[in-house]
């Protein structure tokens, strides 16, 4: 986890930049919005600040920076906030960004999630002409670190095993060991797409605008499916809401799957290689805190058994 000086660091930038160093100030103290080894975010009054991961590549934040900041995309991903004059770009070494504060989706009000909002953005954001030259999406690499993570925090826990047999069963591009079918890459991609990836902005009632660009890039837009897919692969996605979701993002025009028919040919690798991901980042979960894995947790790792009891032949029938 980061220290507290990043953590104060962060709070300083985002207060200096939320308003003039000569103004009366009343602000409440910056609120810790996310601190993990990934991403620090803290919170002043309008501003957020965010730390990127230790190991981002500077060349690759600053083209999806620019990416979100592009006028044509105003209405698809939050724009960021220029720095102020004279404020550290680094914060202990580690890449700073600066954004609006938007209004997350209540985690308490789960019937309210903007599902249908989301295909549309990701639709819209697919469909978009790359502006620029960009780095690959990051979903496949994150997928990995996952798997990697599980294995170096369960070394040799049998366990394991219907995981890692899912995770081999997949092609090379979806590990992360090699692009992905020529057809299937160059789309602009969110990366990471979740519900936690959605605020409004400005706050009620702004419209919804995707948020954290530490993983788009140019991929397969399937992949910012697979999370929904798998969910509701494994049963914890309501069938309505999942149609609800697939119904938007064709109607949206979305290139990520047919526009009609059986969508499973698109979505099959992509789903099941979330499906490894969220049990991975489970059982590496379940270790750190000495527990077992609680039960949605379970219905995911039990989901990568039934992966790995597939024939091979079905396994790896949309594997191309």
């Amino acid at each position: 986890m980061t220290t507290t000086p990043v953590v104060h660091a962060l709070g300083d930038l985002a207060h200096g930049r939320a308003h003039a160093a000569d103004a009366a100030c009343a602000c409440a103290p910056p609120e810790v919005l996310a601190d993990r080894p990934d991403g620090t975010v803290v919170r002043s009054g309008p501003v957020v600040a965010k730390a990127h991961a230790p190991d981002t590549e500077t060349p690759a934040l600053a083209a999806r920076l620019a990416l979100a900041a592009r006028p044509g995309l105003s209405g698809t991903l939050l724009p960021p906030l220029p720095a102020p004059d004279g404020a550290p770009r680094t914060v202990a070494g580690r890449a700073v960004s600066l954004w609006p504060y938007g209004e997350p989706v209540d985690p308490a009000d789960p019937d309210a999630a903007p599902w249908e909002e989301a295909a549309a953005l990701l639709a819209r954001l697919h469909r978009t002409p790359p502006p620029h030259p960009l780095p690959p999406m990051r979903g496949p690499v994150k997928a990995a670190r996952a798997v990697a993570r599980m294995c170096e925090a369960r070394p040799a826990d049998p366990d394991l095993a219907p995981v890692l047999a899912a995770w081999e069963g997949l092609p090379r591009w979806a590990r992360g060991e090699s692009p992905p079918p020529e057809h299937r890459g160059g789309f602009l991609c969110h990366g990471d797409l979740h519900l936690g990836q959605l605020v409004r902005h400005p706050a009620r009632p702004g419209a919804w605008l995707l948020i954290d660009i530490d993983d788009a890039g140019l991929g397969d837009p399937a992949w910012d499916l697979a999370r929904p897919a798998a969910w509701y692969a494994a049963g914890l996605l309501a069938p309505e809401v999942w149609l609800r979701f697939l119904g938007a993002y064709r109607a949206a025009g979305g290139p990520a799957v047919r526009a009609d028919g059986d969508p499973w040919p698109e979505l099959d690798v992509v789903a099941r290689a979330l499906t490894v991901q969220t049990a991975a980042l489970a059982l590496a979960k379940s270790a750190a805190e000495e527990r077992r894995p609680d039960e949605v947790e379970q219905s995911m790792i039990d989901a990568c058994a039934r992966i790995a009891s597939l024939p091979p032949e079905l396994a790896a029938g949309h594997a191309s």
